[in-house]
């Protein structure tokens, strides 16, 4: 049989794991929502960013420095325009 000292130590012990593992639990719930969160905001704003991209002005501008059509002149006027 078991003393007195010798149960009070093991339902602490008891106790004490399972506030534990009560707030052990909480704390990684906590992390995966704000995780899912801040998943779900970047793809909006991918979304949002697409969108604008999509429904972007066509402009015949050539940007592309690497593009044997590239005019410079052309795209340092179209940057003085919109400044």
């Amino acid at each position: 049989m078991a003393s007195n000292t010798q149960n009070v130590v093991r339902y602490s012990a008891l106790l004490a794991g399972l506030a534990y593992g009560f707030l052990h639990n909480r704390t990684v719930q906590k992390e995966g929502q704000e995780a899912a969160a801040r998943r779900e905001q970047l793809i909006a704003d991918a979304k949002k960013a697409w969108i604008a991209k999509k429904n972007a002005p066509k402009t015949d501008l050539i940007t592309d420095p690497e593009d044997p059509k590239f005019d410079l002149e052309k795209v340092i006027a179209s940057w003085e325009k919109s400044a």
